[in-house]
């Protein structure tokens, strides 16, 4: 009964919520014009229909401790995305991911390769309700921006189940304050799909597999600073729980975009992988780490230095551990990592989404002797990268 009604409790909470979610390829405040829009300038933009197709290909030389491992061309992601509205009131946004997975899943009954899938009710100018698949409102610029801004993720965002079905509410105070109340699902499949070594032994799945969230984002300074702040909660399992405290501090004004963002979670079933993949051959049956906890510092720098021309330089610093003995896992620190990276970007042609880019990434890790103890092995990463991004508004 508690549960249930926890959960009616959620879900009538949503009706005082925000919209937040990662940006289209493409954006319908961007300078660059459809090609329906260009044919019928004069279209109503109420009712409309938008196609976008985003292609990133790379040719890339990975290398472990220095040691060349491989060199291959990739087509490191390709998607296509159908947004538009079919009222004043009605929005809608479709996107599939052609780099993933169609296995359907068995929770949300979706092929995965689908990350969006929602329409968007405006119900005022204050308020709007969105439901289908759609982004996990967490804080921080890295999580939200448009991946193909993102050469390379750290870890915590990198396993980050993003992509989930649920409803959002939204209430706008003022065109820079907004709220944000969440229910998703907090993952895809089932129970064998989320954890490396399935749920531990004595631990049953949970009836509620949903994550909430609390997202509060603000705009200062003429809107050059942007804060973005989440909190959320959510059952992995029957009694064992998951919490995210993440923040996104983003300045942008004329030629910089720089940003810091803080991401904790605390885990009570390492959903991420990171620690429970740490074991070895020492290890003679591995099983999903239990009480671990993540952390990430990710700092940014971009400098416009020409209209055709971006450099920029990023770092990440993270941790993972263990806050609470569990079976073969002592309490303590077990992964240290450092993600150090260079880049340079051309653009051909003036407000045009086509991009080519150099980028060089540094991946340091160490483990600690707990870690080694359980047999873990993670050596240094090196990566050099030439490639091309392009998102084509199709019409």
């Amino acid at each position: 009964m508690k549960r249930i009604f926890l959960s009616c409790c959620i879900l009538s909470g949503t009706l005082f919520a925000v919209q937040a979610q990662e940006q289209p390829l493409v954006s319908q405040s961007d300078s660059v014009q459809s090609l329906l829009e260009r044919v019928l300038p004069d279209s109503n933009r109420s009712l409309s229909a938008q196609m976008n197709l985003q292609f990133y290909t790379s040719g890339a030389a990975y290398f472990t401790e220095g040691s060349l491992d491989e060199a291959a061309f990739k087509l490191n992601r390709v998607r296509l995305e159908i947004l538009g509205s079919f009222s004043e009131q009605f929005s809608y946004h479709f996107r599939q991911s052609y780099n993933k997975y169609s296995n359907p899943h068995s929770l949300d009954n979706l092929s995965s390769s689908i990350e969006y899938a929602f329409v968007n009710w405006k119900m005022s100018n204050l308020f709007s309700l969105m439901v289908g698949k759609q982004f996990l409102s967490l804080g921080g610029y890295e999580y939200y921006v448009n991946s193909i801004k993102v050469r390379e993720f750290s870890d915590f965002n990198n396993n980050v189940g993003a992509y989930q079905a649920g409803v959002t509410g939204t209430l706008n105070f003022s065109p820079t304050q907004e709220l944000v109340l969440q229910v998703l699902n907090n993952r895809s499949g089932g129970d064998e799909d989320t954890y490396i070594y399935g749920l531990p032994q004595g631990v049953k799945k949970t009836k509620l597999p949903i994550i909430s969230t609390v997202n509060w984002n603000g705009l200062y300074c003429d809107k050059s600073l942007q804060l973005r702040y989440a909190a959320a909660w959510g059952q992995l399992a029957d009694k064992k729980n998951i919490y995210y405290l993440t923040g996104g501090h983003i300045y942008e004004r004329g030629p910089i975009l720089a940003y810091l963002d803080l991401m904790y979670s605390r885990e009570e079933l390492d959903s991420k992988g990171l620690v429970s993949d740490l074991q070895g051959a020492p290890v003679s049956t591995p099983v999903t780490a239990q009480n671990v906890e993540y952390l990430s510092v990710i700092a940014n720098f971009d400098y416009r230095v020409h209209p055709n021309w971006n450099l920029y330089v990023k770092g990440a610093y993270e941790r993972a551990g263990v806050y609470k003995a569990n079976g073969s896992f002592g309490k303590g620190l077990y992964r240290t990592t450092w993600n150090a990276q260079a880049c340079v970007e051309f653009f051909p042609m003036r407000n045009s989404e086509l991009l080519i880019f150099g980028h060089l990434l540094y991946k340091g890790h160490h483990l600690t002797k707990r870690a080694r103890a359980l047999g873990g092995v993670d050596p240094d990463t090196q990566r050099v990268s030439i490639g091309l991004v392009y998102s084509i508004p199709v019409f």
